[in-house]
């Protein structure tokens, strides 16, 4: 009779037992299925690498988006207007070359409309802007204007774009010169303006 009971009383224990282990494992699983997924969500984060919000007044803003995975230089990049006060929201999409490193508002030719400037990181140290226009619902491309074969001769990267008192500038040091008032090491300036949605660039001696 009491080799009954004892066998009694250890079988609910053990199911009792094996209740807690199973319980336990199922835990463990669903601990590393959580963190699975907080890991697959880290890497998504990854592909909008850049995010700017920029507000031209108020009720009207311009942000910029670039996606895109596998190699940082390669993908493509959004441009979303977003004016709440008339409800009119557009967009515009275009591939890219480039990391995104910056993007900002001028309205160089005073013209009423903004321009939005997105700067390009090509290669390790060369820069390049994309520039676009917003007027009448539309977004239009003005074409950046590459450095002069006389410029190339002494440009080797290491250049910024530089924003003063609502011009722009480019800088970057002179390499190889063989021009006697241009050491190697000095900064060349260089500025841009803009006319009918066509830029012109001027040498400046005088940094900005």
């Amino acid at each position: 009779m009491m080799k009954l009971m004892k066998y009694l009383i250890k079988q609910p224990l053990l199911f009792v037992g094996l209740l807690l282990l199973a319980s336990c494992s199922d835990s463990s699983k669903k601990e590393t299925t959580v963190k699975q997924n907080d890991i697959a969500a880290k890497k998504q984060k990854g592909q909008f690498v850049f995010y700017k919000d920029i507000a031209i007044r108020p009720g009207i803003n311009f942000e910029v988006v670039s996606w895109g995975k596998g190699v940082d230089s390669v993908g493509g990049y959004l441009i979303l207007m977003s004016d709440s006060l008339r409800s009119n929201y557009k967009s515009f999409s275009n591939e890219r070359n480039g990391i995104i490193t910056d993007a900002w508002n001028m309205d160089l030719d005073n013209d009423g409309n903004p321009e939005i400037y997105i700067e390009l990181l090509s290669k390790k140290n060369v820069r390049d802007l994309n520039v676009f226009e917003y007027a009448d619902g539309n977004f239009n491309k003005i074409t950046f204007p590459a450095l002069s074969d006389r410029a190339k001769k002494t440009y080797a990267g290491n250049d910024k774009f530089v924003i003063k008192n609502g011009d722009l500038f480019r800088t970057y040091p002179i390499v190889n010169s063989k021009d006697s008032t241009e050491k190697d090491g000095t900064l060349k300036t260089i500025q841009y303006k803009l006319s009918g949605n066509t830029f012109s660039v001027s040498e400046v001696k005088d940094q900005p």
